[in-house]
């Protein structure tokens, strides 16, 4: 598991899934509070795994240039920024729209 993350099992947990992981999820509701589209999620995820990877390499001596950690990082922060991003946008749109959407579940809502 070290050869494909590029680090060890803890490290990996601590550093990208926890520290990047909760950027990642800061950064999916900044994107949603200012209604900006999706794929931005996307483009700051791919950012935020560059930067994973950085911290990876610079702070536990990891493999800074590791295809499938990089791959690994993408995934899972690009998977917490759009959580974070859908879980933000249905809220918002019940709170504004009261008369037109009711929430159907933490990821979705319906018309009215």
């Amino acid at each position: 598991m070290q050869a494909v993350l590029g680090t060890s099992v803890p490290v990996y947990i601590g550093l990208v899934v926890v520290l990047a992981g909760g950027a990642a999820f800061m950064t999916g509701q900044a994107i949603a509070r200012t209604w900006r589209p999706l794929w931005q999620v996307v483009a700051y995820g791919l950012l935020l795994a560059i930067a994973s990877r950085f911290f990876v390499y610079a702070l536990f001596d990891g493999t800074m240039l590791s295809a499938t950690g990089y791959l690994a990082d993408a995934v899972i922060l690009c998977g917490i920024g759009l959580l974070a991003f859908r879980l933000n946008r249905v809220a918002m749109m019940v709170k504004q729209y009261p008369w037109l959407y009711e929430r159907a579940g933490p990821f979705a809502y319906r018309d009215r």
